[in-house]
């Protein structure tokens, strides 16, 4: 007998002005909006306040887990094959909601499981892949250093020294989230003997390993971003990524989760613009709601226009990494297009909510906020837009 094909789901989101959920399967979109709900019942109503007390809902990540969207696009870990688009959307969806939250889960199921998925051996993979996409293992992801950001490439300076079957691990680390309580931190090293870079699996409470919260941000609160201290940290050759062996070895694991930071951004536009709308149907100025006036339905219109572009930058560009043909410059081109608009498009609709605009209290100052960090992160604007000038020029002007 031949089942009938699953109806598709008819909850569009009303910013998604050109239907791009359609083109999800019935089975993605059902997922999807699992997420929507799980986002609206459980971190809505909390993620002000955590916000406001820079707190991370910890408790969350296994509940979350259990939608199995975690860890996707990995054989081990992926149930039911789903598309790049699909991945993309979950973080939308979570961004949508809180950018902190979508941050926390994307620390572990993104970068994290990433760099196990691209350069674990299958050992590696069949060994952390599955706990971590269940909720059992929270991860992390320690590339940036406190003199090292856009020059990674060349300018790490933690060490990795070889010594039998053990590696020493010296250094330090920063801006590491998730690092305070996750279970297990990539850390990314130059190895002493070859100057290559290495990933090591380094675990909770291995002696020298010491993080520190980094206190009093004003973005993405959330997130518990941390010092890391490496003095004489051992990790045996079976906690190495064996499949890396270069900075191009990682540049494949930064391409794929800079695709994924596109569609962040596109939450954080998605959320600030729909609680702009909200905010000015009901606020009146002058005997009239301030939606019914030209300025403000010009702001309104422009954030529009914004995500809608956002949309279809993310969904091309996921559709790339489908087909096998996402390059270096096509992921760089979606995360310095889609910031650059998410930028623009919270403080249109921080703008047009007047003076409540900064307060948590209408919705869109937390959006606001957050926008900045996701704007830098992964790359900032500038580094994806000299990425995408030498994939026209074919001249690489980073210095």
């Amino acid at each position: 007998m031949t089942l009938a094909p699953e109806p598709p789901a008819t909850d569009l989101l009303e910013a998604d002005f050109y239907a791009f959920q359609d083109l999800l399967t019935p089975a993605e979109q059902k997922k999807a909006l699992a997420v929507r709900e799980f986002m609206e019942r459980e971190v809505r109503p909390i993620a002000d306040d955590y916000w406001e007390r820079a707190e991370c809902p910890v408790h969350l990540f296994k509940p979350f887990a259990q939608l199995g969207t975690i860890g996707a696009g990995w054989a081990e870990t992926q149930g039911e094959e789903t598309s790049a688009v699909f991945r993309g959307w979950v973080g939308m969806e979570m961004a949508r909601v809180d950018s902190s939250f979508c941050t926390f889960i994307g620390v572990s199921g993104g970068l994290a499981m990433t760099s196990i998925g691209v350069g674990g051996s299958a050992e590696q993979r069949a060994t952390w892949l599955p706990p971590m996409a269940n909720g059992d293992l929270i991860g992390a992801f320690g590339l940036t250093e406190p003199l090292a950001g856009s020059d990674t490439a060349k300018g790490l300076r933690t060490t990795a020294t070889r010594t039998g079957d053990t590696w020493v691990l010296d250094g330090a680390k920063r801006w590491i989230g998730n690092a305070t309580f996750a279970d297990v931190v990539v850390i990314w090293a130059k190895d002493t003997a070859d100057d290559q870079v290495k990933g090591f699996l380094v675990r909770k409470g291995t002696p020298g390993f010491t993080p520190t919260k980094i206190e009093r941000k004003q973005s993405l609160r959330i997130v518990q971003n941390a010092d890391i201290v490496l003095d004489g940290v051992e990790v045996h050759e079976a906690d190495r990524l064996q499949g890396i062996n270069s900075f191009r070895d990682l540049a494949t694991v930064l391409r794929i989760t800079r695709d994924g930071v596109s569609w962040q951004a596109l939450g954080t536009m998605v959320g600030a613009y729909e609680a702009a709308v909200a905010y000015t149907k009901q606020r009146e100025q002058f005997g009239n709601p301030i939606a019914s006036y030209q300025l403000v339905q010009d702001k309104l219109a422009t954030a529009y226009a914004n995500v809608t572009a956002g949309f279809a930058m993310c969904v091309r560009v996921a559709q790339l990494q489908d087909k096998g043909l996402q390059a270096d410059a096509h992921a760089a081109m979606a995360k310095a297009f889609v910031t650059t608009r998410m930028r623009e498009t919270v403080a249109l609709c921080r703008e047009a909510c007047g003076g409540n605009g900064i307060t948590l209290d209408h919705g869109v100052a937390r959006y606001f906020a957050d926008a900045e960090a996701v704007y830098t992160f992964e790359g900032t604007k500038d580094m994806n837009q000299l990425i995408v000038g030498r994939a026209i020029t074919g001249h690489a002007a980073f210095v």
